[in-house]
């Protein structure tokens, strides 16, 4: 499955998910979001069963506040409509992973 660009207008496929939901918020000029990022999209199409979606702060910055982003790269897993776990700064790919358990 591909990665969805989030924004405010599908964010709520994200909140009623069935699936354990990967938040990766982002901006473009940000260096360790762009190491990040090919990492997010590998495990959107290795992992079906999990919605994967980017946020980009600067055109979001409603839901980036909703989220407390305060620095990013930032993970957020979300399950049932809430978040469970999160994360800020480049993190590995297992440890990426490791999150939505």
């Amino acid at each position: 499955m591909s990665v969805l660009k989030i924004n405010k207008n599908n964010f709520e496929s994200v909140t009623t998910s069935e699936k354990p939901v990967l938040l990766d918020f982002y901006a473009d000029w940000c260096g360790p979001c762009r190491m990040v990022s090919p990492l997010v999209d590998e495990i959107a199409e290795e992992n079906p069963q999990y919605l994967v979606g980017k946020i980009n702060v600067d055109s979001e910055p409603e839901l980036a506040q909703a989220f407390g982003v305060m620095s990013i790269p930032m993970l957020a897993v979300m399950k049932g409509g809430k978040v469970v776990n999160q994360s800020v700064g480049a993190k590995p790919k297992t440890e990426i992973l490791a999150m939505l358990k």
